[in-house]
């Protein structure tokens, strides 16, 4: 029994030994080259980590920069509406508000018509009604040229007929007693007048922007469908040396690209209003460097900004010898077939970007000043919208300063 009491308690001595003994380290005698080898291997590995650190954060700046880049890029918002394909003439605010409407309503009823241009904002600079905004009403500009806006508004959607606001842009003699320091002004501070006695608004004073911005959101307010913007150009008059332009209003920027932008922003701002917007521009400047960048109208770059292109070929504007007719005037089909071929080279893009539709303004008048005119008739208004089909294009609009139409030139609905 001794013996085995002996025996157990060597056994337990044995254990608690191995309980406290530490384990067992294994020195290994590395050589210089394994040491060496582990080393570089190790530098190797850090790199790589690196290297892959660098990648990713490369990816997220490249990702970043392309997204700010993005967000800088210009683009057309959309307009959601279906759009009309628009056969029109113009009407003053005058003959809008006044008694012959009801007799040129039922004209628009009886033919192919189905739009009509208003002057809301005159080429005196003068709004055609009242609109309820501090803005306009605090320039003073607001006529009751139009008493019942909302009553013609009303008449014309009864009959189906499309409405475009035309807006005179930055020809605006009103403003000039106003708010003389948004115009074109002379070193002397004076305000610049061209020859037929109009003062034009400085196009870089971007408070005549919002002005305009908030004329033309009155009109989408008043039921508009469509705002048409004029005269978004600089005056080319003898005298314009004279006018000079601040620095700090030009901001570097060329006549072109101040125009450009406040088409953009006009765009931007009616498609809040969920309005389409138009805008019109001279036809010559098309196929003419010197006309576009003395004008301030780049008529591809435009086309990129807005829903509808207007340009105005009239056939009486253009040159002796223009398109390789003798004399313009005399030969309409020729001339808008001419002007509207080089629109679409103007137009002409092997990519889907986006372009506005082109609706060109027509010749309702006869051009008696010219000494080789014809007088324009309906086998002349005629001779112009089938131009405007054979081009390839499917909307028109005509303009008579007077308003003065003949109905027998348009097809019978």
């Amino acid at each position: 029994m001794k013996k085995i009491v002996l025996i157990a308690a060597a056994i337990w001595f044995l254990l608690s030994a191995c309980e406290k003994q530490e384990p067992l380290v294994y020195s290994v005698n590395k050589s210089a080259e394994l040491l060496q080898y582990e080393s570089e291997l190790a530098a190797e590995q850090a790199f790589q980590e690196s290297l892959t650190q660098e990648s990713i954060a490369e990816s997220l700046r490249v990702e970043e920069e392309k997204a700010a880049l993005e967000a800088l890029i210009w683009k057309k918002k959309d307009v959601r509406h279906e759009r009309t394909k628009v056969k029109g003439i113009y009407l003053t605010d005058v003959t809008a508000g006044g008694k012959r409407m009801d007799e040129i309503i039922s004209y628009i009823d009886q033919t192919e018509l189905n739009a009509v241009v208003i002057d809301i904002k005159n080429d005196r600079g003068r709004i055609a009604y009242q609109m309820d905004s501090p803005l306009v009403s605090e320039t003073g500009s607001q006529s009751r040229n139009i008493e019942d806006l909302p009553g013609l508004m009303k008449k014309l959607k009864e009959h189906g007929i499309y409405t475009i606001a035309r807006i005179v842009s930055f020809r605006d003699p009103f403003m000039a007693d106003v708010r003389p320091e948004w115009m074109n002004r002379k070193s002397d501070g004076s305000v610049f007048y061209d020859n037929s006695k109009m003062a034009w608004a400085n196009p870089y004073k971007r408070e005549y922007w919002e002005y305009l911005a908030e004329v033309g959101s009155q009109c989408a307010a008043a039921g508009f469908d469509e705002v048409q913007f004029d005269y978004v150009r600089f005056c080319t008059e003898r005298g314009m040396n004279d006018v000079v332009y601040d620095e700090a209003d030009t901001e570097g920027l060329s006549k072109t690209q101040i125009i450009t932008e406040f088409v953009k922003f006009i765009s931007d701002r009616m498609a809040e209003q969920d309005i389409f917007c138009s805008v019109d521009v001279f036809g010559t400047i098309i196929d003419s460097y010197i006309d576009s960048t003395a004008v301030g109208q780049d008529y591809a770059e435009m086309a990129a900004c807005v829903d509808y292109m207007c340009p105005m070929i009239y056939p009486s504007h253009y040159g002796n010898g223009n398109f390789g007719i003798e004399y313009p005037d005399m030969d309409p089909y020729g001339t808008i077939s001419g002007a509207l071929a080089s629109s679409q080279r103007a137009l002409f893009k092997e990519d889907e970007s986006y372009q506005a539709i082109v609706r060109p303004w027509l010749q309702a008048f006869t051009a008696t000043w010219l000494s080789n005119h014809a007088e324009y008739g309906p086998k002349e208004l005629r001779a112009q919208i089938q131009a405007v089909y054979d081009s390839g294009y499917d909307e028109w609009i005509f303009w008579n300063a007077s308003n003065i139409y003949d109905w027998s030139a348009f097809q019978s609905s």
